[in-house]
């Protein structure tokens, strides 16, 4: 007789079950209420199907209410749309149908392509299907039933993945009622607990497994949640998104453009670039007197990135250029940096340091070009060359630590500068492909492990988690995620601490023995590109940017040509008190300047006509208002001027 099963659950009590009990029966042990809701188990923190026979570790009953039931909802609902495809277009075929970020799709073979006009047909057919609420079953089959069976039902794209399952892996086939699929699971128990809380999203082309020499299929997007307020809540987001979409608003502004001749790259207007100064120029205040800011060449011999291990690594994302030689020397290749690290080594390196001058900090704002496939490319947010708000520090093992926090108090403090106090911090643990010893790695992680569970001592309102095997390839990092104003959340800072740069370079110091030693390096970056920064704040504000960062601050406006004389004043004043003002004295009605000037997002309009010029008053109206403020110039330039000062220099003043 065999031994019993024995289980750990998370409440730590230890029970034991027959040998081959599955999920379903523990489920059923401990009650029958808790059978029902239960769509899967986690064996270990790896989901199985309900129907897995069980082994000794640690279990879990997921419920439908669990988090990580939304994968499998998106993956039950994925084979539902493939069925429904199947039954209302009979011979299209089934190719792959991942889970993806809060959904799912599946690539289709038909011969005419599927318009949007199709997705609500689709729906109403999955919902038939769930309806139905036929189980989930699982068969194992050998290589060659799978192959004959799928070419049978003409599948050619499904024999073709069956090839490309490695030998010894088992071929799994999931039923749904009579329709199946290749699949490796896991899946619910019944198509019934997908619920109805999805939505079909959009129809693309994609070729392929992603090869455009292959036949081109049609993709469906779908997104599913646990409940309709849960889709809703999603749906409103997406729609606020499109509204607050930076390409959009960027055209509207006035502030940038991209064309085919330079893909990738951003054409900055003049509003544009001058909002990004403005964030240069921030970003420069906070650093000063902390760091150091220097400017490393943009075009370096490949040897430089063999030594970094780049070339290794990231060859393929760098552009790079080979140099015929004259009579005496050799081709040489070059690369465009893609980052700013191995030239920031290169001038530590540059004279002896001693370790009283450590920690040693460089910063660079510094302009890098990344080969990004094209169908990656976003706007700001996914660009080929953006400009990196760069640093990297050189100290001592026993430093470490107190410079992690200081860079975590600076990124933190920045943000609360832009709005953004919901912050996530994550530290991502060593890759499977790294260098470097696992004795370097150890003490890294152990020193950033520490650094986290300060932070979360001393910010309550800090979120921290830990992404195994995310870290970069020569060393662990923190991630700082930020949340937006609709929800959204975007990754921006990054701290990487570093044994392997200094060594591969031979990077040293002169310690207090006079020996040599080499610096820990920490990588350090606030907003990470500040092209796509500025996207996220555009998207973030709608294009309401703070007074202090718009790039447009003031328009004054006339309503009678009797006030011109009086509005140019009012301008010239305002720019002597350091705001962007532009005059509109056009002879237009008042309400359609202030429309157009609203399209624009400019955040204040000065409206003055006769009796203001006479009373040397304003009238103020602010973006997304209809109300005014009337005031005296005097008390509308102390009040904007203010406004307009950036929130490190309040500070610094005492006026924040």
């Amino acid at each position: 007789m065999s031994a019993p099963v024995s289980l750990t659950f998370p409440d730590g009590s230890v029970r034991d079950y027959p040998a081959g009990s599955t999920g379903r029966d523990v489920a059923e042990a401990i009650s029958k209420s808790l059978a029902k809701k239960a769509v899967a188990i986690a064996l270990d923190g790896e989901l199985r199907d309900l129907s897995d026979t069980v082994s000794n570790g640690r279990i879990e009953i997921v419920t439908r209410d669990d988090d990580r039931a939304l994968e499998l909802i998106r993956h039950d609902a994925a084979h539902v749309m493939a069925e429904a495809v199947q039954e209302l277009w009979p011979g299209t075929q089934v190719t792959i149908g991942p889970v993806i970020d809060n959904g799912f799709y599946y690539d289709f073979a038909k011969d005419e392509p599927f318009t949007p006009d199709d997705l609500p047909k689709i729906e109403k057919r999955m919902k038939e299907i769930i309806q139905r609420n036929k189980p989930f079953t699982r068969e194992v089959w050998s290589r060659d039933k799978a192959k004959e069976i799928f070419a049978g039902k003409g599948e050619t794209y499904k024999v073709e993945l069956v090839d490309a399952i490695p030998e010894g892996q088992d071929l799994k086939i999931y039923y749904q009622g009579d329709w199946f699929d290749l699949c490796r699971g896991p899946h619910m128990a019944a198509t019934g607990q997908i619920g109805t809380a999805f939505k079909l999203m959009k129809v693309a082309g994609a070729y392929w497994r992603g090869d455009s020499n292959n036949p081109m299929l049609t993709r469906i997007y779908g997104t599913a949640w646990r409940t309709q307020e849960e889709l809703d809540t999603y749906l409103n987001i997406l729609a606020e998104a499109e509204k607050r979409d930076h390409r959009r608003l960027g055209r509207e502004m006035d502030l940038f453009h991209f064309q085919e001749e330079g893909p990738g790259v951003v054409f900055w207007h003049g509003k544009g670039w001058r909002m990004f100064q403005t964030l240069v120029a921030y970003m420069r205040r906070r650093l000063a007197g902390t760091y150091e800011e220097v400017n490393a060449p943009q075009v370096l011999d490949k040897s430089l990135w063999e030594t970094s291990g780049h070339w290794g690594w990231y060859r393929d994302n760098m552009f790079k250029v080979t140099v015929a030689g004259d009579e005496t020397d050799d081709e040489r290749v070059f690369a465009l940096k893609p980052m700013n690290c191995p030239g920031h080594v290169q001038i530590f390196k540059h004279g002896l340091k001693s370790y009283r001058e450590l920690p040693v900090r460089l910063a660079e704002f510094g302009n890098v070009h990344r080969y990004e496939p094209s169908g990656a490319l976003h706007g700001l947010m996914r660009v080929r060359g953006f400009t990196q708000d760069d640093a990297h520090v050189f100290c001592t093992d026993e430093q470490m630590a107190a410079e992690c926090l200081r860079i975590n108090d600076l990124i933190l403090s920045v943000y609360k500068d832009f709005g953004f106090e919901e912050i996530t911090i994550k530290l991502s643990t060593r890759p499977d492909k790294r260098v470097g010893s696992d004795e370097l790695w150890d003490r890294a992680e152990n020193v950033m492990t520490q650094v986290l569970e300060t932070i979360q001592r001393q910010s309550n309102n800090i979120k921290t988690g830990i992404l195994p095997g995310e870290g970069a390839f020569y060393g662990p990092k923190f991630e700082y995620t930020l949340k937006d104003a609709i929800g959204r959340e975007w990754q921006c800072g990054t701290t990487q601490v570093d044994f392997n740069l200094p060594e591969r370079f031979g990077a040293f110091y002169i310690d207090q023995a006079s020996e040599k030693r080499q610096p820990v390096m920490i990588h350090r970056a606030i907003c990470g590109s500040m092209e796509r920064f500025l996207g996220i704040l555009i998207e973030n504000f709608a294009g309401h940017m703070p007074l202090w960062i718009a790039p447009q601050q003031v328009v004054v406006a006339t309503i009678t040509s009797e006030a011109d004389d009086y509005a140019r004043e009012v301008a010239e004043k305002l720019r002597d008190a350091g705001l962007t003002v532009e005059t509109d004295l056009r002879n237009e009605k008042i309400n359609y300047k202030v429309r157009e000037h609203s399209v624009t997002k400019v955040p204040v309009i000065i409206v003055c006509g006769r009796r203001e010029a006479e009373e040397r008053s304003v009238n103020i109206r602010r973006l997304g208002s209809q109300n005014q403020t009337a005031m005296s110039l005097d008390e509308a330039i102390e009040t904007l001027s203010l406004e307009a000062m950036p929130p490190d220099l309040k500070r610094k003043l005492g006026k924040a």
